[in-house]
């Protein structure tokens, strides 16, 4: 279990993800390494609410391995974290400044196959939440494959 409360003071950046969606691997190495550029100034996290065979908590567990993550990688069995979000897409970020507000929503850069020529939206919106202000560019379409909802 984890709560926004357990970043106090700390800019969060929430990352709708999933197992096997191509561009949530592309991202991945990225997502790893903002975490760790930014560890002990924000926390990056990770929130799985699909409701697909491929990623069921051992999926989750062996992609984690696969893949080197170092940041939590949670669960959403009842979807209601994705709902309550608005979240749509994996990756699907939403990065909130120290008092967990949202600063930005979108995709974690400009282009997920080339990150050498990619903007760093993610990173510009962290670097606003810890100097305190807005970052020039709030929100950006959200790239990827769609969160795969429970039939009704």
């Amino acid at each position: 279990m984890h709560a926004l409360s357990d970043n106090n003071d700390m800019p969060v950046a929430v990352v709708f993800s999933c197992c096997h969606c191509p561009y949530v691997i592309a991202w991945e190495g990225r997502l790893n390494e903002v975490a760790a550029d930014y560890a002990g100034r924000a926390t990056v996290l990770a929130i799985n609410s699909n409701d697909h065979i491929g990623d069921r908590l051992e999926n989750m567990q062996d992609r984690v391995t696969e893949a080197g993550l170092i940041f939590p990688f949670l669960r959403d069995d009842t979807q209601e974290t994705a709902r309550n979000y608005g979240a749509s897409r994996t990756p699907e970020v939403f990065a909130l400044d120290r008092e967990h507000r949202l600063l930005y929503h979108g995709a974690p850069d400009s282009n997920y196959q080339d990150p050498g020529g990619a903007v760093p939206y993610l990173r510009h919106a962290l670097d606003a939440a810890l100097e305190r202000r807005s970052p020039a560019l709030p929100e950006t379409p959200s790239v990827g494959c769609t969160i795969k909802w429970r039939a009704a």
